[in-house]
């Protein structure tokens, strides 16, 4: 499994968003508003985003912070330790 993770400069979510991955074991890149990318960027793979962390697992969109803490609760509860979507 592999994650993106669109961020930006003091970003509390956006920190917690990539510790909960590496806690995870999960691999993600960081595309990070201000250091090679742009709001632009983001719109385009995310039309209609206002928030980041924007979050994508295997290339589905998962969305933020709180999305994805949900879903790994959910893949806890009911034992998907493997990070199957």
């Amino acid at each position: 499994m592999r994650a993106i993770v669109w961020s930006k400069y003091h970003c509390p979510y956006c920190d917690q968003a990539k510790m909960l991955l590496k806690q995870k074991g999960i691999e993600f890149e960081e595309r990070k508003i201000g250091d090679g990318y742009n709001k632009e960027d983001l719109l385009e793979a995310v039309p209609g985003a206002r928030t980041v962390p924007q979050i994508f697992l295997d290339e589905k969109l998962i969305g933020s912070f709180t999305e994805l803490q949900k879903l790994f609760d959910q893949w806890d509860g009911q034992g998907y330790g493997d990070g199957r979507l």
